[in-house]
């Protein structure tokens, strides 16, 4: 086992967890609202800016506890930010709003 504790903090400003549960029964779940398309244009966003596992990793993650019918549920960590409701089309605001429009916030706590 290595501790690679101290060099992927050196490296990673943030962690973008993006819900893709899917599961059957009477309540929502991201996987079923356009989960795969979310995550894939939180990538994309990251990658237009050379943002993307330079310094800010993205993971698809089990649920978060924000199911809804209205959209993916996503969180950005260390920042502790957590939103609900999120389609494709509302992640450049979303990241914008986190990272600054060009990505220029990645390193800023």
């Amino acid at each position: 086992m290595n501790d690679r504790t101290e060099q992927h903090t050196e490296r990673l400003d943030a962690h973008v967890f993006v819900c893709t549960n899917d599961r059957e029964g009477e309540h929502a779940s991201c996987g079923a609202v356009g989960a795969d398309e979310t995550a894939a244009a939180v990538k994309a966003w990251l990658r237009e800016r050379d943002a993307f596992w330079t310094a800010v990793s993205v993971s698809e993650t089990s649920c978060l506890g924000l199911c809804s019918e209205d959209g993916t549920a996503i969180t950005i960590q260390p920042r502790n930010r957590w939103y609900s409701d999120v389609s494709p089309e509302d992640v450049p605001t979303l990241l914008e709003s986190v990272f600054g429009p060009d990505a220029e916030r990645v390193g800023e706590a």
